[in-house]
């Protein structure tokens, strides 16, 4: 059975996950859909391809995965369709899918052939009638050659990556705040692991954290502390708390992390 998941900013008070998911099921009666999360802030493009980049490669091969957060639809962005480590993605050309084209041997194709779009098509829905229609088609066996013309030049989103500031320090950024209130940083585990036996200390809003824990229930409630979330990227969390209501900061804001 062929999978279909839906990563969008629609939310779910109003009909418009419900109709991508009919015109799904109407082009590929078969389809299985998963919501991967229809919670992204309004047209917040880099939150949308986080929560795609951290998802995507735990679907089985062949998986479609729809992304609409669309700020520009019916302008001139076009729509473009990928291919990658075995799986397709459909989504606007916009950057939404800049963490997934990082991968090795991705292709990337302009969707220009009608004959897949659903009609006629909403100026202002695009999700429905050009994303979802297209993922359905290539769930139902529709060659991904045949969307359009192959493309080098999408759309890609100026991720920020931390910066040498001094021998032994960095400059990163806050790339996401989850549910919880969990900072997710963009210090990468595998490139600051060090820091599991070297002392260090990291600024963020006023405070300076210094501790490193290994479960959240290691820590106190209330203290503040940095750990190797399963993101891949170091956090820093609150023991049953909101880190980034306690520190004042949100997506954005400056860490300085030193090895000491």
């Amino acid at each position: 059975m062929p999978v279909i998941t839906l990563t969008t900013d629609f939310g779910l008070s109003d009909h418009y996950v419900g109709a991508m998911k009919g015109v799904i099921l109407s082009v590929c009666l078969g389809a299985r859909i998963v919501d991967i999360t229809h919670g992204v802030t309004p047209y917040e493009i880099s939150e949308a391809a986080f929560a795609l980049a951290q998802s995507w490669r735990y679907f089985p091969p062949k998986t479609v995965h729809v992304v609409v957060v669309d700020p520009g639809v019916g302008s001139q962005r076009r729509a473009i369709a990928a291919s990658v480590g075995g799986h397709y993605f459909v989504a606007p050309d916009n950057g939404v899918l800049s963490m997934v084209l990082t991968e090795s041997g991705a292709r990337v194709r302009t969707i220009t052939n009608q004959k897949y779009f659903r009609h006629p098509v909403s100026q202002t829905f695009h999700g429905r009638d050009i994303f979802a229609s297209v993922a359905g088609h290539l769930a139902a066996g529709v060659s991904f050659a045949k969307l359009g013309p192959a493309v080098a030049d999408y759309a890609r989103l100026s991720i920020t990556q931390p910066v040498r500031t001094a021998r032994r320090g960095w400059t990163g950024a806050v790339l996401k705040i989850d549910r919880f209130g969990n900072i997710i940083t963009n210090f990468a585990i595998t490139d600051f692991a060090q820091i599991e036996k070297q002392s260090f200390d990291c600024s963020i809003g006023l405070r300076v954290i210094d501790r490193l824990a290994k479960s959240y229930a290691e820590m106190s409630t209330g203290e503040a502390y940095v750990i190797a979330g399963s993101s891949g990227f170091l956090e820093i969390s609150v023991n049953r708390g909101s880190a980034a209501k306690i520190l004042g900061v949100g997506v954005g804001a400056p860490i300085e992390l030193r090895l000491l």
